[in-house]
């Protein structure tokens, strides 16, 4: 059965925290990128999401990361997979708003 609360690793060396998932889902954590286009260092930043909790142990879920170094926010969803050693594994999809200046310039905000 996966259990979202500790440290993951990505494939890009960015590590995430995940503080105890309450009896909802609800979980708060911190996440630490390896990588920016920010101009300023990069510094830990806080998350805050949920996960189903499904009998299976496969569950979905998803969070919220608000950047302290920049003026974007990121949101990501995916779902933990036990694999067949006991290994739990996540595959997520993110997609990040930075801040623009203008509405004309929305077209360059989301990645």
């Amino acid at each position: 059965q996966c259990d979202l609360t500790g440290w993951w690793e990505n494939e890009l060396g960015s590590k995430m925290h995940v503080d105890a998932v309450d009896s909802q889902g609800n979980f708060t954590g911190e996440y630490h990128t390896a990588v920016s286009s920010a101009q300023k260092p990069i510094e830990p930043s806080p998350l805050l999401g949920s996960q189903h909790l499904d009998e299976d142990g496969q569950c979905t879920f998803g969070f919220t990361v608000n950047w302290k170094f920049s003026d974007s926010t990121a949101v990501f969803a995916g779902q933990c997979f036990a694999g067949d050693g006991g290994e739990e594994v996540l595959q997520s999809i993110w997609l990040l708003r930075e801040k623009v200046d203008s509405l004309p310039s929305d077209w360059k905000a989301t990645r």
